[in-house]
């Protein structure tokens, strides 16, 4: 499997990191919060075609692979942008592969008419737990009792407060929603978006915790005691080494489960789990050492770290700790334990 990227891989990624710094530098995270949503930002995106990417040309969008997803969802994650991006790029190639019964909500979110988002906890007797962006999307598509829908959402959400300022709220589904596919075929359609979701976040993961290396290794330079930097001291640039190791090899494998979709589908569900799992503890441990490098102006919420810190655990908590991840991982490699 070739991990490089081609001419036109590394001009996508570039676009959006000039997106991101011209769109969601650290003051207009800092201003977005406690709703971590950005319209500003929601519409730079649309008007880069960002959800229009995810999407098969023949369904009305520009056909990217999953890596060219994953290259976006990097450069994501060092922002630790505003938006839930990820969640709409999942949701809107969902409704693509459902046919059509999500036709036509598929044209509204394609013509940026509608934010819809993906919920990546199953939903039980109409009730659905904190569902990334559903404290400002306009529906969200969802696996809930043997049924993959597409739920509006009005009254019906109640806005979860989180220290990591996302946009969560808990969902009642109602009458309204359009079924999109039950039993089996549902199963398969969400599980399959689950993959997709658990490997762009791991990208992202690995995106936010590059970002927060590069920001403990900057203040390491220019922060000085006993008359040396502190990042000569080995207490300090170690760490950081084991981190930035960590968060290249997360990186690399969150890459590799994006071009398992097209090279080693029978390995997706695998890859995936597991890069979100690794991801995720490189993050924690990045932003968590970075933070502490910073002493106690890490915990100040003037600085970039502290954003970095506590986005990157509200992001894979959505979903569960990496145990829950490497449960998916085991069940894809040996089979789903009985009972």
């Amino acid at each position: 499997m070739d991990l490089s990227l081609s001419g036109e891989q590394r001009q996508l990624a570039d676009s959006f990191a000039a997106l991101f710094a011209r769109e969601s530098p650290s003051e207009r995270v800092r201003a977005a919060e406690p709703s971590g949503f950005d319209p500003r930002l929601w519409k730079a995106l649309l008007r880069m075609g960002a959800v229009q990417m995810a999407v098969d040309e023949a369904a009305g969008g520009w056909g990217a692979s999953e890596v060219d997803l994953a290259l976006i969802a990097e450069q994501f994650g060092r922002a630790v942008a505003s938006a839930p991006l990820i969640e709409a790029l999942v949701a809107a190639r969902l409704l693509a592969e459902s046919g059509e019964t999500g036709a036509g909500l598929l044209s509204a979110v394609l013509a940026g008419e509608r934010l819809v988002t993906f919920a990546p906890r199953p939903g039980r007797g109409g009730w659905l737990e904190l569902v990334p962006g559903g404290a400002v999307a306009d529906q969200v598509v969802a696996l809930a009792d043997g049924r993959l829908l597409a739920a509006p959402i009005g009254n019906d959400r109640t806005a979860v407060g989180n220290l990591a300022s996302m946009p969560l709220a808990d969902i009642t589904i109602g009458d309204r929603s359009v079924v999109l596919a039950e039993g089996a075929r549902a199963g398969d359609l969400f599980s399959g978006a689950l993959d997709l979701w658990l490997a762009l976040t791991a990208v992202a993961l690995a995106g936010a915790a590059r970002k927060a290396v590069e920001i403990g290794a900057d203040y390491a330079r220019q922060r000085h005691a006993f008359g040396a930097p502190i990042g000569t001291f080995q207490a300090v640039s170690h760490p950081l080494a084991d981190s930035a190791t960590a968060a290249d090899g997360a990186r690399l494998l969150g890459l590799k489960a994006a071009c398992a979709f097209a090279d080693e589908p029978d390995r997706v569900r695998e890859l995936a789990a597991m890069a979100f799992a690794f991801a995720y503890e490189t993050a924690r441990d990045a932003t968590r050492r970075s933070l502490h490098i910073h002493g106690g102006y890490g915990f100040g919420m003037e600085g970039d770290i502290q954003l970095y810190y506590r986005r990157v655990r509200g992001w894979a908590m959505v979903f569960g700790d990496p145990a829950t991840a490497l449960d998916r991982v085991a069940d894809a490699r040996y089979g789903a334990v009985a009972g």
